[in-house]
């Protein structure tokens, strides 16, 4: 008889609101018998394991991998491995296992490192991925504010290194979404601004969670403390 090995399911569970993640996750996160979610090296929280915790039955295990906060590549890929090979080897035990990420599961998504590794380490492994809903799609349907409309196009971008990538687009898209919009907000501000086209930007910070912030003059967040969770929406022309 074949040895059973357990199937992975990468769920998205939203940007924060626990009654946004969807049905077909909670009914997955009901029948599962562990639970992974990544975690700063600094703390053991998981926010995307707060979302869900009123879908994981309580004798569920529950388990964090760390991951360290560095730009060493090198760093980060040894993490992902040692982390894909912890995930296997619950799986390989016969034991069905969930990988929790925030919004959605294929959109700038630490799952997405672990899919690529465990596909390569051990193709054998089922794995079926739910999305989820993206913070931007959230924050678009908490300001009644339409993402896109007929020939319009969406350009999705990380603010990490701030407005460097929407500066490098000599035609700008009619509306642009800068997630991981904190660090380097002055610049994304700048460029916003410099490009003379839009016509409305809107900042939120913590999208969908009990703290959320809207910031309809994006200038504002110039004087905030950075927060990781921050976006901003910019569209050319308001309908």
């Amino acid at each position: 008889m074949d040895k059973k090995i357990g199937t992975l399911y990468g769920i998205g569970v939203g940007p924060g609101d626990p009654e946004l993640l969807t049905v077909k996750a909670s009914k997955i996160l009901a029948c599962v018998d562990i639970v992974f979610a990544a975690a700063s090296t600094k703390n053991n929280y998981s926010l995307a394991v707060n979302i869900a915790k009123a879908y994981i039955p309580e004798k569920t295990t529950i388990k964090m991998l760390f991951f360290p906060m560095t730009i060493d590549k090198n760093e980060t890929q040894k993490a992902w491995e040692e982390h894909s090979k912890i995930i296997i080897a619950e799986l390989e035990k016969g034991r069905d296992a969930a990988f929790l990420t925030l919004g959605d599961s294929m959109t700038y998504s630490t799952y997405g490192y672990i899919l690529r590794n465990i596909q390569n380490m051990a193709p054998n492994i089922k794995i079926e991925t739910i999305p989820g809903i993206t913070s931007y799609q959230a924050a678009a349907a908490c300001l009644n504010m339409p993402l896109v409309e007929g020939e319009e196009s969406l350009l999705l971008l990380s603010g990490a290194n701030g407005g460097e990538k929407l500066r490098s687009f000599s035609n700008k898209p009619e509306n642009v979404v800068f997630l991981k919009a904190y660090r380097n907000i002055k610049d994304i501000n700048s460029t916003i601004d410099g490009a003379k086209v839009f016509e409305k930007s809107v900042g939120i910070i913590n999208c969908g969670q009990q703290n959320q912030e809207i910031i309809n003059n994006i200038e504002e967040l110039n004087d905030k403390k950075p927060d990781y969770w921050t976006l901003i929406i910019a569209k050319q022309k308001i309908k």
